[in-house]
C-alpha cells in the first residue's frame, strides 16, 4: 500500500482555520441544534431514561476521540473489586463486525479490556439499555458504561466526563499557530458544548503530565464557568511496561530498555500525538510515526516498509487489532506499550462517588428476605 492510498486522518485539516473545512460550519450548526434539543427533551423528561435495577457509572467525553476512557473503566473496575462489588461493562462497540445469527466480534477496546480484566463481563451492543439489563440478570453489582455521556436513554448514578488536557476540545492546535478550533461535529469534534458538563458528577482532566500548570489552571477556570460546582480531577496515563507482541506469555519488560532504542511508531487512536510524546519521554528514538484514523481496521500493506531496520512500537489498542488479523505480516519486532490510569488529584472524590452507589435491586431483595427470616 502506497502512502497516498493509506487512510488519512481528518483531524489535521480540521484543526486548521480557513479552506474547505469552513464549509462544514453549516452541518455543524445543525448538529449543535439537534444536540441541544435532544438534551432539553431529556432534561424535561420528555424522553425517557431507563433504570436497569443496578447502579450505573458512565465514563464519557465531550469530544469524539481518545481521552482515556478505556483505562479509566479498568481503573474503576479494580476499585469496585476492592469493595467486593462485581462490575460488568457495556459499550456501543464501535466498529464491531456483526453477522446474522452470531454475536458481534469484539473490537479493539473489548479485546484490550478482556486482557486487563479477564473476569469482568463486557457486552457490546448499540442498545445499551438491553445490554445493561442482561448483565444485571447475571447478578452483577455495578454497570460501567464506556462512552456513555451522550447515551442518556440509560439512567446512570454517576457521570464521569474525561477531557484530554492536550486536546480538551478534540482537535490539536493549528500548525500555523493560534488557539484550537472549538466546533461541533463535523467542523470540529465536539459532541456537546461545555455547558453539558453541568450534568457531570465530576470532570477528569487526563494526560495532565503533558501540559504545563498555567494551561491546566486556565482550562479548569473555563470548566468552572461552564459548569459551576462540578469537581475537576486530574489524571495521567502512566506507561508501566512494554512487551513483544509475538510473546504468547505477554511478558512485561522494563521501560528502561526503550531508552536509546530506535523505533517506528504505528497508531490508530484518537490522540496519536500523546502516544508519540510518551514514547519520546521514555527515551525512545522515534524515527517515524505512521498515523491511521481512530479505530482503524488494519489491512495488508499498512505496515509495509516498517520493522526492517528497527523495532515498531504501538499501543495496546492497536496491538489488539493487529493481533486479531493474522493475514497481516507483522514486523519481526512489534513492541506494545502498556499504560495504566493514575488519578493524581481528586481520588477521594471518586471514592466517595463509588461508596455512595445504591445497592442493586436484587441485593435489596436478598436483604429483605434475610431480615424476614430473622424477624
Amino acid at each position: 500500500m502506497t502512502p497516498a492510498s493509506r487512510p488519512r486522518r481528518h483531524d489535521g485539516p480540521l484543526a486548521e482555520r480557513g479552506g474547505w473545512s469552513e464549509i462544514l460550519w453549516a452541518p455543524a450548526l445543525l448538529f449543535a441544534a439537534i444536540a441541544r434539543a435532544r438534551s432539553f427533551l431529556y432534561s424535561k423528561r420528555l424522553c425517557a431514561s431507563f433504570e436497569v435495577g443496578a447502579p450505573v457509572v458512565s465514563v464519557g467525553n465531550l469530544a469524539a476521540g481518545g481521552t482515556g476512557k478505556t483505562p479509566m473503566i479498568a481503573w474503576l473496575a479494580e476499585r469496585l473489586r476492592a469493595r467486593g462489588l462485581r462490575a460488568g461493562i457495556v459499550s456501543r462497540g464501535y466498529g464491531v463486525s456483526r453477522e446474522t445469527g452470531a454475536d458481534p466480534a469484539p473490537n479493539d477496546e473489548a479485546r484490550m479490556l478482556a486482557e486487563v480484566l479477564p473476569d469482568v463481563p463486557h457486552l457490546q451492543d448499540r442498545d445499551r439499555v438491553s445490554a445493561a439489563s442482561r448483565l444485571v440478570d447475571q447478578g452483577l453489582d455495578v454497570i460501567l458504561v464506556d462512552d456513555g455521556f451522550q447515551h442518556r436513554r440509560l439512567a446512570r448514578d454517576v457521570d464521569l466526563v474525561l477531557l484530554d488536557a492536550l486536546r480538551p476540545f478534540g482537535l490539536p492546535a493549528p500548525e500555523r499557530g493560534g488557539a484550537p478550533v472549538e466546533a461541533p461535529l463535523p467542523r470540529g469534534l465536539m459532541r456537546e458544548p461545555m455547558t453539558a458538563l453541568r450534568r457531570a458528577s465530576a470532570v477528569v482532566l487526563t494526560r495532565v503530565d503533558a501540559v504545563d500548570e498555567a494551561a491546566l489552571e486556565h482550562l479548569e477556570r473555563r470548566i468552572e464557568r461552564a459548569a459551576p460546582g462540578v469537581p475537576v480531577l486530574r489524571a495521567q496515563h502512566v506507561p508501566v511496561a512494554y512487551r513483544d507482541a509475538r510473546d504468547p506469555k505477554r511478558t512485561r519488560r522494563s521501560l528502561g530498555d526503550l531508552e536509546g532504542l530506535e523505533v517506528d511508531l504505528v497508531s490508530g487512536i484518537g490522540n496519536p500525538g500523546a502516544f508519540e510524546l510518551t514514547a519520546r519521554s521514555l527515551g525512545a528514538l522515534v524515527r517515524s510515526h505512521r498515523r491511521f484514523p481512530d479505530h482503524h481496521a488494519f489491512a495488508p500493506g499498512d505496515l509495509d516498509g516498517l520493522g526492517v531496520e528497527r523495532a515498531v512500537l504501538t499501543t495496546a489498542k492497536d496491538a489488539a487489532r493487529l493481533e486479531g488479523l493474522p493475514e497481516i505480516e507483522a514486523p519481526e519486532r512489534l513492541l506494545v506499550l502498556d499504560v495504566e490510569m493514575s488519578v493524581t488529584r481528586g481520588e477521594p472524590i471518586l471514592d466517595a462517588l463509588l461508596d455512595a452507589l445504591p445497592p442493586t435491586q436484587r441485593s435489596r431483595e436478598r436483604a429483605s428476605i434475610h431480615e424476614g427470616l430473622h424477624g
